[in-house]
């Protein structure tokens, strides 16, 4: 599949309650250059006029509404939603720096599939990490790889881009699917979305690589993080992800034994008919996603000179 040197990005920026910090925020990514395709901030019904304070300070921005409640559902909306070729991933809070953008598409340029960023390779650092949490966060790396055969450096930092057209191939939550009637969420609408994506790049044998990224302090308002509890669900989704990644290659496993059992001596390979989940639709040509055998990270540690 061919994939452009010059790709069209679409920045997906979930809020809740973020009026003040879009006011710094979404000028600072219109100013990137090259300039971004498309802005798409997501909205978790707001009450502090998040909405009205995006459209006032950028006119051009595309504003939609959840359509469940997690910021993994507000994500798949945005992906949703990208009509770009390049989807960026970018928290609301002030803590990422819009001027990495073009290191993490110069990334995806070079040939990854994933783009991930890093505050622990060097480039990259934080403002806004206690030990406890940087220690933490090294332990959940050392389970994730493990499991899943990956060099991640930092397991738990949602910055992060990939070509749009690997969006099938993470197996999201449609986003039209109701609510569950107890109040919960859906598996991969919460917190836990970014290690699901990060679990389910590397089980699809995606190419993956690491950015050096500088975290700031969030700007202004209070950080939802918990770090015992989150830390806690993190280590449920790795489990849970990698039970599903078994479940997963058995299956592409019965299907081969299945194909070749049809498939006449000297004949066409037939492949039995799958069951597919309901995965994230995009708005626009949506295409088939690539796998690629074996998992590869490298690092990206300097930007190309412009």
């Amino acid at each position: 599949m061919q994939r452009s040197g010059n790709p069209r990005v679409s920045v997906v920026v979930p809020t809740r309650n973020e009026a003040r910090n879009l006011e710094v925020v979404l000028p600072a990514i219109a100013a990137v250059r090259p300039a971004v395709h498309e802005i798409i901030v997501v909205d978790g019904n707001s009450v502090d006029g998040t909405i009205e304070t995006a459209q006032r300070v950028l006119p051009w921005v595309k504003v939609i509404t959840q359509t469940r409640k997690g910021k993994g559902n507000a994500m798949a909306c945005g992906f949703g939603a990208a009509t770009g070729d390049v989807i960026v991933m970018f928290d609301a809070d002030g803590s990422a720096d819009p001027a990495e953008i073009p290191a993490f598409v110069r990334a995806l340029v070079a040939g990854a599939d994933f783009a991930k960023g890093s505050r622990f390779v060097r480039g990259g650092g934080s403002d806004d990490i206690t030990l406890l949490r940087k220690s933490g966060n090294a332990g959940l790396n050392g389970v994730a790889n493990a499991l899943f055969g990956t060099s991640y450096t930092d397991l738990c930092y949602g910055y992060n881009a990939f070509w749009a057209d690997v969006l099938p191939e993470l197996e999201l939550p449609a986003v039209d699917l109701p609510a569950p009637a107890n109040g919960e969420m859906l598996w991969g609408d919460g917190f836990e979305i970014e290690t699901v994506l990060n679990c389910r790049v590397a089980a699809a044998g995606m190419k993956i690589t690491e950015v050096p990224s500088m975290e700031r302090e969030r700007i202004f308002g209070q950080t939802n993080l918990r770090t015992f509890a989150d830390g806690t669900r993190v280590l449920r989704t790795l489990a849970a992800e990698r039970r599903r990644a078994v479940r997963r290659r058995a299956e592409r496993v019965q299907v081969e034994v299945e194909s070749r059992a049809l498939t006449p001596p000297g004949g066409i390979p037939v492949v039995a008919p799958a069951q597919p989940e309901p995965v994230v639709k995009r708005a626009a040509r949506p295409a088939a996603a690539t796998r690629r055998e074996g998992t590869h990270i490298r690092l990206a540690l300097e930007e190309e000179a412009s």
